[in-house]
């Protein structure tokens, strides 16, 4: 039995590292964005991704994981997070010599820059960063390097063996039963202008600092188990970063297709 609970943990450890902010989290934060984009940054989103909605292209970077290419099983790989230890900030951090989400976010926005990529790289830069904005609004995407951002830390989630970093990816949004539709709906109507003129006005630096800031608590609070009490403290934070994600992936694309 004990070999069996063994095995089952390390399977959920492993397959937790194909997600990201999971599907329904990306959607959420790219509809949101899309309520809260200029007029112009909605039609370059459009010119590039043809009849792609941003919620599609927003999950595209984990769904491409599997693909056997150079890219995406060597190259893309550390882009989806940045794993720092405690007291460290991003700045005076470590950097990972083949990337992050804060290196790769640069790369691909200069890409959507620049006249002369081609339509294919100015598609796949525009997924990425769609993706990639969001992954940095989950708090243990700038995890601890010990633990790969929890998801070396087995939890049980209601009667379910599963890892901290799978509840924060997942569990929390799931919970609540609703469509990415639903939850873009009722996030959106609590968002007001002054969030928005606030929440722009921080950098991507300032998106992992934010994420610093909380996980102290999270890892503290995030070990045996979790069921309606952590709903209760944590689902309040899970809708204040994927608020913060949507108006901020918007603020960043009006500002790229600014004429």
């Amino acid at each position: 039995m004990r070999i069996l609970v063994g095995l089952l943990a390390l399977v959920l450890v492993v397959t937790s590292q194909a997600s990201a902010y999971g599907p329904t989290g990306h959607r959420i934060i790219a509809e949101l964005a899309m309520r809260h984009m200029t007029p112009e940054a909605q039609a370059a989103v459009e010119a590039i991704l043809g009849d792609e909605f941003m919620a599609e292209a927003a999950t595209w970077p984990d769904e491409m994981r599997s693909n056997p290419s150079e890219f995406f099983q060597r190259e893309a790989s550390p882009y989806h997070y940045i794993n720092l230890p405690d007291g460290v900030s991003y700045e005076d951090s470590q950097k990972n010599p083949a990337g992050d989400a804060i290196t790769a976010l640069a790369k691909f926005t200069a890409i959507l820059k620049d006249d002369a990529a081609s339509a294919e790289e100015k598609a796949l830069a525009l997924r990425y960063i769609i993706h990639l904005v969001g992954d940095l609004h989950m708090p243990l995407h700038a995890g601890r390097s010990s633990d790969r951002g929890g998801n070396r830390i087995d939890v049980v989630w209601f009667e379910e063996l599963t890892n901290l970093h799978t509840v924060w990816d997942e569990r929390l949004i799931q919970h609540k039963r609703l469509s990415f539709t639903e939850w873009t709906r009722f996030l959106d109507r609590k968002i007001k202008p002054a969030h928005v003129a606030e929440w722009q006005t921080a950098k991507p630096t300032d998106w992992v600092a934010e994420l610093i800031s909380m996980r102290g608590d999270i890892y503290e609070n995030g070990h045996g188990i979790l069921s309606w009490d952590y709903v209760y403290k944590y689902t309040p934070v899970i809708k204040s970063q994927l608020s913060k994600g949507g108006v901020r992936l918007a603020g960043y694309l009006n500002e790229i297709f600014a004429k």
